[in-house]
């Protein structure tokens, strides 16, 4: 799966294209001048404040057996693949979630092959390695993809990196490029990480240093053009280099860390959930405790991308701009 497309794409479709990151993505695909098509595909329409000249827009789930005609319609020869469900919405269930991560991308890949559609880019996570206490200290793309059933986002993107895998082998000829994004900081970024970060303290679980690796998302966004423009393929961890503990996040935020033993935050989470004062159970115990921490070694010898900035840089840049927008801002 490391072969150079023989021809470049021309003619991109982007799902998800409105989400955070979508939207970079179409700008920057749009903003190239071999690039003859943009088409931005998502499930609601895009404002017009929102919509970049020179794309064209459409609305339409991942889920619609009506894609691939989509495809055939603009003579799509590649595809980048973003929709999934990151933070779920209120009333969401894990059965909706389910359909649009897992059941979408069949519906994409079904509806790529029958087009004959040559390269997909597709935006999986570290989390696909899951949060395992034996997990190795630096995780690279060799080891295994186990997930976790507690949380759906990471068990979603084991099963979708699972259907890619069995895709490679019935039908190479739709090469895939596989994104393994860590943590994704930017300045306009506002997540489940980084709400840990915006509280008085920083709460971490005694005897764990949690080391997080971020990546810019301007960076993202090149990886994502570098796929397209330069055709390679295979499955890469997408991250800055170096690593952030806790303990050092907490002194450059200048805050203090609340370090407490793993059963008193356990119970405190178990008995908030109960209660539906808190979204987040005992399960959030293993997401803080045992981060995948990425190697980007292959990122950058192998696909050809070096992160422009740093685990500690994205950081820095992403504090400097909460610092601009002041105490306000969520």
């Amino acid at each position: 799966m490391d072969a150079v497309l023989p021809i470049a794409a021309r003619r991109v479709l982007v799902t998800g294209a409105d989400g955070f990151l979508g939207r970079t993505v179409v700008a920057a695909l749009a903003a190239l001048p071999d690039i003859d098509c943009v088409v931005a595909l998502d499930v609601r329409e895009v404002p017009a404040m929102r919509r970049v000249p020179g794309v064209t827009y459409a609305v339409q789930d991942v889920r619609d057996a009506g894609l691939s005609t989509t495809l055939k319609q603009h003579a799509i020869d590649a595809v980048v693949h973003l929709a999934s469900i990151v933070t779920p919405g209120p009333g969401s269930t894990r059965e909706f979630e389910y359909s649009v991560d897992v059941l979408g991308t069949r519906n994409v890949l079904e509806a790529c092959v029958a087009q004959g559609v040559r390269h997909i880019v597709v935006s999986s996570s570290g989390a696909a390695y899951g949060y395992h206490a034996d997990n190795p200290a630096w995780i690279d793309e060799d080891d295994a993809l186990r997930g976790n059933a507690a949380f759906a986002y990471a068990d979603h993107k084991r099963l979708v990196e699972e259907m890619l895998a069995a895709w490679r082998v019935d039908h190479p000829a739709l090469q895939q490029t596989v994104l393994r994004i860590g943590t994704i900081l930017g300045t306009q970024v506002h997540n489940q990480i980084t709400a840990l970060f915006e509280k008085p303290r920083i709460l971490a679980i005694r005897g764990c240093d949690s080391p997080f690796v971020f990546i810019w998302d301007e960076d993202v966004t090149g990886c994502v053009v570098h796929a397209i423009t330069s055709g390679r393929t295979g499955c890469f961890n997408v991250a800055g280099d170096g690593a952030l503990t806790l303990p050092q996040i907490a002194a450059l935020l200048r805050k203090p860390l609340l370090s407490l033993p793993a059963s008193l935050l356990k119970l405190a989470l178990t008995v908030g959930s109960r209660l539906g004062v808190s979204r987040y159970g005992p399960e959030q115990l293993d997401f803080l405790r045992y981060r995948p921490v990425l190697c980007n070694k292959r990122l950058k010898t192998e696909f050809g991308y070096v992160p422009k900035k740093t685990s500690l840089e994205a950081f820095m840049a992403f504090k400097a701009a909460r610092a601009a927008r002041g105490p306000s801002t969520p």
